[in-house]
């Protein structure tokens, strides 16, 4: 049996640069990858099969839907005579939260595909097949801090960034990407920004003063859509020692920055304590 972590994918910024005229956005941002994830195994059998365990198993919907399935069959597609088998999901990460678990879990998936099968991960089959599984399986595949544009295609070298102490937090509230893009507005072909070029720094005192300066361009939308959003941002910077306080992808999902792993730890016991039916995790980003 194989093992893999697929880490929480987290949008430290994320500008929307427009709306291309094939309906999809494009989008530029700065992704790091949180120590809370779901879980996979993988077992070579004669048949592809999943099931689905965890507190949030019942969440994650039809397993036909479920991405794992499709990435494995997205290479299957590309590379004749792949060994296939049985996945086995352990969900722990909340659904629809703006930490990309599905893309995650597909992501890791096709690392397990590679192991079994002595493939590379920038095998273009298996590039190939995270691309068509879904936008941001590609910066899922390797989970390093990266910088993430297009529509989730055209990544940057892995990033040299220090770890960031953090807390994440979910009200419970589900909330589908295609809606928040909705409420943003944007006509096919219609420009909303441009590309940041600044050069993201290493140090952590340049880091924090680089992310403070930038934003989620989603959260206004998002916010619009569920407004226990803001409640979630507003109960993360009042915590003790919060540094900085953002939405993570199209949501609910939302982070907070601390100067150290005790501070981050002492806080996620606090906002359990006020907030006992929230998801509360604290962590690491890197």
């Amino acid at each position: 049996m194989l093992v893999e972590a697929a880490r929480a994918k987290v949008n430290l910024t994320l500008r929307v640069i427009g709306r291309r005229a094939d309906g999809y956005h494009e989008l530029e941002s700065l992704v790091v990858f949180a120590r809370v994830g779901d879980h996979l195994t993988f077992t070579p059998a004669d048949q592809l099969a999943l099931e689905v365990r965890g507190d949030n198993a019942q969440a994650a919907g039809a397993l036909a839907d479920n991405l794992v399935l499709k990435a494995a069959q997205a290479l299957a597609a590309r590379a004749e005579g792949l060994k296939l088998g049985r996945f086995v999901l352990t969900k722990n990460l909340p659904v629809a939260a703006g930490l990309g678990g599905g893309s995650a879990d597909a992501a890791a998936a096709l690392r397990l595909l590679a192991r079994a099968n002595d493939l590379v991960l920038d095998d273009p089959r298996i590039v190939a097949a995270a691309r068509a599984t879904g936008a941001d399986v590609p910066v899922c595949l390797d989970p390093q801090p990266r910088l993430m544009r297009g529509i989730g295609e055209v990544l940057s070298a892995p990033l040299d960034l220090p770890p960031l102490p953090a807390v994440l937090a979910n009200p419970g509230a589900a909330v589908a990407t295609r809606d928040v893009f909705a409420a943003l507005g944007l006509a096919p072909g219609q420009a909303a920004g441009v590309h940041d070029a600044a050069e993201c720094p290493g140090a952590r005192a340049a880091l924090l003063t680089f992310l403070a300066a930038r934003a989620n361009d989603l959260e206004r939308p998002a916010v619009a859509l569920q407004p226990v959003i803001a409640e979630v941002l507003d109960a993360l910077r009042a915590l003790p020692g919060c540094r900085l306080s953002r939405m993570s992808g199209s949501g609910a999902t939302c982070f907070a920055l601390f100067e150290s792993q005790r501070a981050a730890a002492a806080a996620a016991r606090g906002l359990e304590q006020t907030h006992p039916m929230w998801w509360v995790r604290a962590t690491v980003f890197g």
